[in-house]
């Protein structure tokens, strides 16, 4: 079996890579007779790889023959106790996806120890049967819950009946079950519910005692039996632990990490050792590296794929093969991470695919050339190194090869390699530009190092493109011939730290791209889709987009909106005079479930909550100058569960809410704010969880009422007023007196504030200066539009502020 596997995956990749090969060959050709020779090429190729599948399709035919023969008399089908079980039947129900996702949102979300009750209530015939049903056998409720028990218990009900019921569902019953009485029953039923049967926890003391005590083998192991449900599969895996014992604490720890790795599916394998592409100890954003995954094609799927990517990260991290950095603050999802070293050693053994350097430098005839040599996994450059690269240095991820490479295939080195990202770059952009195109299959580019002033024309040569991240200072037009990346999936471009707005413009060929799902920009204009009117029809749109950011207001336009409907994440940022086209447009986004807006006026926001799409579960502010009244309409988005107000978001001092609002509302931000005076009681914010203030230099006290939120998990306060900490452990200690779970309260940096804030008319003063350079900045008003750009994106909210108080003097403020 392990030789077919190698057989297999070799011939996938030859097939594969031959195909890419002459289809570029192909759609590059500039004459017909070109292609004709490509065309030819494709057609032998093919034909010798039709004669290896040939091969491998009966060494595969005669292994699952002897396999039948083996296990032939050890496999049993009995359907006898499931064929009139409802639970079992899958009905697929149209029109209840809102009630479907809100009932597994609920169940699958963490809570207290409590027992949960959630009632599904409506008129007979319904539907109501069918959509628990569905409930209870979605996916992320099998992956939730170790035990799941059905029943159907009518008015007229029998309490031993429903006892039996449960434990059907829940274990094997022979017939000396059917005569116990209801006490005994109860108990049996007890005993399944609290961590496993006796023969698990027997064999798991085993396991615990051969891990010694090691926290972090005990953690990998119990990571390991998290899905395994078979009593054999947890003898396999003592066995495995067993032979794993070692005097060398560390030796044990290795062997006990390769032991996870080696229950590891072929996909996970993959996903781990690709974690070897990045620098030692590096924090790595995982956003970049699902939709590098994604981008590699690690995970065969059509749809779903940053869903897939997420779950896959989650299992790495369940088997302590992934260690978590970051999270959002909610606390659900993973933002960064970081990899165990045992990866590393794999990749050594390129079992999976190749790493290499790539070293640009200048010969002894001064010929520009590229060069690749052995990658040394986590491997830090050196200075020597680096002076010795002094172009820069690329780090290759090439498709597996089962052979040694020698020196003369140098070619295919180039030809092979799938992704490249940059690792030390000094001057080297231009020299990697002239060889991207030998680099013909490639998927991944990544350059994100070094700056370029214009578009690399030399990328449009490579049609496999997937993911492709540059970095630019000035205003870059991308070229029409774009479309010719009709894979690409990511398009990423970033600007360097502080740096003023960088405008990207994309012509109408971009509505091409049909793989396209992240577009994440400084400011880009979106032209238009070429079909014209929305009411003739669009033959071109973004079918497959998730994340937008971030789009310039003027070119939203409903044709535009209606090209983008599918999209989850969307960002607006509006420098200068804003547009009305996103108030008007935003409900037509009926997907979308994050929104992000920048600069943008208030005059330009929707005047009620119906102009929101009412998906939105996320909103992000920042320097919209907002009235703190506005709220009362975001109050009332029906599925809000995040809000967060960044720097400039709310002009004014005072925030009373007004209305019974953000039901759903789950945590709140408010980052950078001149809010002194805050009313509000347990109804304006019912189900809040967690509530984050950071610089809020004037707000002295948190609504006592909020002790009357009962959800309420942390409160978490930072650079702020010592009496805003006070405020908040009142709301702890009333908590507690009221008999609820008392909120965890996190303090940190405390802000004390200098000498010159003492003064009403001098922190007036300064407020006033910073809103009206703020207002010059947004509209580029006056001859200080570069003064107070500079001022307001280089020191923020509050070190700007300090620096007026610090700068006025007594003849300013008279």
């Amino acid at each position: 079996m392990t030789d077919l596997e190698v057989q297999i995956k070799e011939v996938a990749n030859i097939v594969e890579q031959t195909t890419q090969l002459r289809l570029t060959e192909f759609f590059l050709a500039n004459d017909e007779n070109l292609r004709v020779k490509a065309e030819e090429r494709l057609s032998d190729s093919l034909q010798q790889v039709a004669e290896d599948i040939d091969s491998i399709w009966k060494e595969s035919t005669n292994i699952q023959y002897k396999g039948k023969q083996a296990s032939k008399e050890s496999l049993v089908h009995d359907f006898s106790s499931s064929t009139n079980d409802i639970s079992k039947v899958k009905n697929n129900m149209v029109g209840r996806d809102d009630q479907r996702k809100w009932l597994l949102e609920d169940l699958t979300k963490s809570y207290y120890d409590e027992p949960k009750v959630i009632p599904i209530v409506e008129m007979g015939g319904i539907g109501k049967t069918t959509l628990a049903n569905e409930v209870y056998n979605h996916e992320s409720i099998l992956c939730r819950f170790d035990v799941r028990a059905w029943d159907t218990i009518s008015q007229q009900h029998n309490i031993k009946e429903i006892l039996l019921s449960l434990l059907r569902s829940t274990i094997e019953m022979d017939d000396t079950v059917e005569i116990k009485g209801e006490a005994e029953l109860a108990d049996m039923l007890q005993k399944r519910l609290k961590a496993l049967p006796y023969d698990f926890e027997t064999i798991g003391k085993q396991i615990a005692d051969e891990c010694h005590g090691l926290p972090l083998t005990i953690v990998v192991v119990a990571g390991l039996l998290k899905p395994k449900r078979e009593i054999e599969d947890w003898k396999s895996v003592a066995k495995d632990v067993r032979s794993f014992v070692t005097n060398d604490p560390d030796e044990r720890c290795s062997r006990v990490l390769r032991l996870s790795y080696n229950h590891l599916t072929r996909d996970l394998k993959t996903c781990l050792l690709h974690f070897g592409i990045f620098p030692e100890d590096s924090e790595i954003p995982v956003k970049n590296l699902m939709r590098s995954w994604m981008a590699e094609g690690f995970r065969k799927l059509e749809n779903d794929l940053e869903v897939e990517a997420e779950k896959c990260l989650q299992e790495l991290v369940d088997r302590c093969l992934v260690l978590v950095c970051k999270k959002s603050l909610d606390g659900i999802k993973i933002r960064s991470c970081k990899v165990h070293d045992l990866c590393l050693r794999e990749v050594q053994r390129g079992n999976v695919f190749i790493m290499n350097d790539i070293f640009l430098d200048v010969s002894d005839s001064e010929c520009l050339y590229l060069s690749m040599q052995k990658m040394q996994p986590f491997k830090r450059v050196t200075s020597d190194e680096i002076y010795y690269c002094s172009f820069g240095l690329y780090r290759a991820l090439l498709i597996p090869v089962h052979r040694q490479l020698r020196d003369h295939d140098y070619n295919d080195l180039l030809k092979l390699t799938r992704s490249i990202f940059s690792f030390h770059l000094t001057e080297s952009l231009f020299i990697l530009q002239s060889k991207l195109i030998h680099f013909k299959l490639l998927k991944v580019l990544e350059l994100r190092h070094r700056e370029i002033d214009n578009f690399p024309l030399q990328i449009l040569s490579l049609i496999w493109l997937r993911f492709l991240s540059l970095l630019c200072r000035e205003n870059l037009d991308i070229p029409p011939e774009i479309c010719r990346l009709w894979n690409l999936q990511t398009f990423i471009v970033q600007v360097p730290k502080f740096d003023g707005p960088v405008k990207i413009t994309f012509p109408e060929e971009i509505w091409g791209l049909m793989q396209l799902r992240h577009l994440k920009l400084p400011i880009f204009y979106l032209p238009d889709c070429p079909s014209g009117s929305v009411d003739k029809g669009r033959p071109l749109n973004f079918s497959n987009i998730q994340t937008i950011s971030y789009l310039s207001p003027h070119c939203c336009t409903k044709e535009v909106i209606m090209g983008i409907q599918n999209v989850k994440e969307l960002g607006i940022c509006a420098y200068g005079i804003d547009s009305d086209g996103l108030r008007n447009n935003l409900v037509h986004l009926q997907q979308l479930e994050t929104l992000s807006l920048k600069y943008y006026f208030s005059g330009f926001f929707p005047a009620s909550a119906k102009d929101f799409p009412a998906t939105l579960k996320k909103l992000k502010l920042e320097r919209t100058l907002l009235s703190w009244s506005y709220l009362d309409i975001i109050a009332e988005l029906p599925n809000l569960e995040v809000l967060k107000l960044m720097d400039g978001t709310c002009v004014g001092k005072k925030w009373y809410p007004n209305v019974r609002g953000f039901t759903r509302l789950k945590l709140l931000l408010i980052e950078y704010s001149f809010l002194k005076y805050w009313k509000a009681t347990n109804d304006n914010f019912p189900i809040l969880e967690r509530l984050v203030l950071k610089n809020c230099h004037n707000l002295k006290e948190i609504p006592i009422e909020f002790a009357e939120i009962h959800t309420l998990q942390l409160i978490e306060i930072t650079s702020c007023l010592p009496e805003l900490g006070e405020s908040a452990a009142r709301i702890q200690q009333e908590q507690e007196d009221l008999g609820n779970n008392p909120v965890d309260v996190h303090i940190s940096d405390s802000f004390i504030p200098t000498p010159s804030c003492d003064c009403p008319k001098s922190k007036e003063y300064a407020e006033y200066l910073y809103q009206l350079r703020l207002i010059q900045f947004l509209s580029g008003l006056n001859d200080s539009y570069d003064q107070a750009k500079r001022q307001i994106l280089m020191k923020g909210i509050t070190p700007a502020l300090n620096q007026a108080y610090a700068m006025i003097s007594e003849d300013e403020i008279k």
